[in-house]
């Protein structure tokens, strides 16, 4: 029998529901369900930047619908979402297909999706155990999606082969030319080996180690997942290339047509843990594309099944103001034919379309004649809020021709091809008047060169206004060298001596064009802002390295025997790796048999130590059994006005020394200070026993 409930026009169909969540996130959820339920889509933006939190970012941010945004849907489709969630992705699916069945084991999740895509009359949530739900299921869908769930095939399926099951069962329910789409994190992208954490595990390198901690998530190289493929009988496939990965896409890559060097240089996306720094990733990606090995260390995939889009690439530039976003692809129109779009991401960007296509007249005037090429474009289907068209041009960008004369130490190569490239800045300037024009979108990677041609591929941000060179140079350089470290080291050349700017010019520069990217931002923060604002940090290898050498020098004890004839440095051990936390010490220690003593040395700076406990075997030391150069405090720790501090036992016969003390740094006032209050405090109390005493013996 058929149990469901409405959500506005939502249907969730609880005839398989448990009656119990059997997965949650906790409190999470139930913060994310009020705020849907108390907020229209429009605010989510604003409430994402105010909690900075990953969970509330991760569900909420409209950017996640990236990654199948520029799948080719039509109103007539029939899409199957397997793992729906709160419904990330939902409500984008629900815009562009005709009907959509979500399937969760969470009704809290379900409710959710429900309540933020309440106006849509075409989602169906089923609610409950994929394996109940599944028999269920129609045969004939057009897209069946699996985002960010493959992984869990152990959880939905189980098995000896539930990677290969769940991808037959799932691939069943599609229509004989539909496509299974599967988003997936790869077990060897390039993130993990610099430093990230594994998504699922939180742990360093566990699925580069092959998991063997455990945990109910795998993830696959793309060897990995032709395996299956193959296992499972699927040949018609094709592999695509989410960048930086698949939950905050910011372009699609493909077989044809991989990333070239220096475009993957968005590397910093730790949104949800801190992590560490290992290399440059951008340095390396160069190198891992040069060596034609990208789809080995491609961060995610996107794994389509069936019949492959005609997109080959796509780069979203809608992390800003609804007014300018938009999206850019590149389509196999025929075997030896790409055609380039640029499509309007919202209605308020139709205007920015007109815009662009203003710009190419304007621009193609100034340049005619000459070796500047502006990319030809035309309206979509005669109209430019569908889009606009472009030519497919060829060549290397100047970034990348900059970059290789770094690589070869060409010093004059790169100034040559700078000051080509000033020359055509600043030809047919029109500083005022009507004639006047400025593409400040005249940056490196905008410009290809093929032969004695430059093309210029974008230049969305020109202006019917006089912008000076200098500063559209500016805007250039800038770009640059925020490319990766090695570019760094033209700072000097491209802003002091080429553009002659002082510190202070570069400084003032530096916050005009801040001020622009916050004007493209718009209201919302942008996607990069919102791992500075959640917080979690970037370790980069030498400041470890600088800890680490750090520690070594600070967070050391040393043990001193004592064989009869005092302590020495002959006869003593120093103790690394002891410290736990910075401030506790924890030491187990085998005394030689023939010690008398034992002087333990806690640090090599004044501080307080608080003991827990010293012992040797089974006998436990307390105050009166130890000799030591600082000062018993009132709250009974001892202070040391030393940068030498030392506590000494009587030991006889060996044994295994375990001490377990909180040692806490103390600036040189304050140790004095301290030390000098407890020293007064132990006469006064040694003066008032003593009175006692003589008082009691007159008595």
């Amino acid at each position: 029998m058929t149990k469901c409930e409405q959500v506005g026009s939502v249907m969730l169909d609880l005839t398989y529901y448990p009656g119990e969540d059997l997965y949650s996130d906790g409190a999470i959820e139930d913060e994310l369900l009020a705020i849907v339920q108390n907020n229209p889509p429009s605010a989510y933006s604003q409430i994402i930047a105010e909690k900075k939190s990953w969970p509330v970012f991760y569900h909420l941010s409209p950017f996640r619908t990236n990654i199948i945004d520029w799948l080719p849907f039509k109103k007539t489709d029939k899409v199957l979402e397997i793992g729906s969630g709160c419904g990330a992705i939902t409500g984008a699916l629900a815009r562009r297909a005709g009907s959509v069945t979500c399937i969760d084991l969470s009704k809290k999740r379900s409710l959710v999706n429900a309540h933020r895509h309440k106006e849509y009359d075409n989602i169906t949530i089923k609610v409950g155990n994929f394996q109940d739900i599944e028999p269920h299921l129609d045969a004939d869908f057009d897209y069946v999606l699996l985002i960010g769930v493959f992984e869990y095939g152990q959880a939905y399926i189980g098995g000896d082969t539930p990677y290969e099951d769940f991808m037959r069962i799932c691939n069943r329910h599609r229509k004989e030319d539909g496509r299974l789409i599967i988003a997936i994190e790869n077990k060897f992208g390039l993130k993990y080996w610099a430093g990230c954490r594994e998504d699922h595990l939180g742990t360093y390198f566990s699925g580069l180690e092959g998991y063997h901690e455990g945990g109910s998530a795998r993830t696959f190289t793309r060897h990995g997942l032709e395996q299956i493929l193959e296992r499972v009988g699927i040949d018609a496939y094709s592999f695509y290339y989410p960048y930086p990965d698949y939950k905050f896409m910011t372009t699609v890559y493909s077989d044809r047509r991989l990333p070239k060097k220096g475009e993957l240089s968005n590397n910093l996306r730790n949104f949800d843990r801190e992590r560490v720094l290992l290399f440059d990733e951008k340095q390396v990606f160069d190198e891992i594309i040069a060596e034609k090995e990208f789809p080995l260390f491609s961060n995610s995939y996107l794994l389509v099944v069936g019949g492959a889009p005609d997109v080959i690439y796509a780069k979203f530039s809608n992390d800003r103001a609804p007014k300018w976003a938009i999206r850019t692809s590149m389509a196999a129109c025929a075997p030896d034919c790409i055609q380039v779009e640029k499509i309007p991401d919202t209605a308020a960007a139709y205007e920015h379309m007109e815009h662009t296509r203003r710009a190419y007249a304007l621009l193609a005037k100034r340049y005619e004649g000459t070796k500047i090429e502006i990319n030809r474009c035309s309206e979509k289907d005669g109209n430019a809020k569908n889009g606009l068209v472009f030519e497919y041009c060829k060549g290397l960008t100047l970034e990348a021709m900059l970059d290789m004369c770094l690589d070869r130490a060409d010093v004059e190569g790169f100034k040559a091809l700078v000051a080509e490239y000033m020359e055509w800045l600043r030809y047919g300037e029109v500083c005022d008047g009507e004639e006047a024009v400025s593409n400040i979108d005249f940056i490196f990677p905008n410009i290809l060169v093929e032969g004695d041609k430059w093309h210029v591929i974008d230049y969305e941000w020109t202006f019917e206004k006089y912008v000076p060179a200098k500063e559209i140079a500016f805007r250039a350089f800038y770009d640059y060298i925020l490319g990766g470290a090695r570019r760094k080291a033209c700072r000097e050349l491209l802003f002091q001596e080429i553009l002659g700017f002082s510190e202070e010019e570069i400084t003032a520069a530096v916050q005009k064009e801040q001020e622009f990217q916050r004007l493209i931002s718009g209201d919302h923060v942008s996607v990069d802002a919102m791992r500075e604002l959640i917080g979690n940090r970037a370790y980069e290898l030498d400041g470890m390295l600088s800890h680490c050498h750090y520690a070594d020098e600070r967070l050391v004890a040393q043990l001193y025997f004592d064989y009869g004839e005092g302590f020495s440095e002959a006869h003593s051990v120093k103790l690394r790796d002891c410290f736990f936390a910075q401030k506790d010490l924890r030491i187990a220690y085998d005394i030689p048999k023939d010690a008398v003593r034992v002087r333990i040395d806690p640090c090599s700076y004044m501080c307080t130590v608080s003991i827990r406990s010293i012992m040797v075997n089974d006998s436990l030391y307390v105050g009166e059994d130890m000799e030591t150069n600082g000062v018993w405090h009132s709250c009974g720790s001892l202070v040391f006005a030393s940068e030498d501090p030392n506590i000494a036992i009587h030991v006889s016969g060996g044994g295994r020394l375990h001490a377990d003390m909180e040692v806490m740094e103390l600036p040189e006032v304050l140790a004095k200070k301290l030390a000098q209050d407890a020293s007064e405090q132990n006469i006064m109390d040694k003066t008032k026993h003593f009175i006692k005493q003589r008082l009691k013996g007159k008595n």
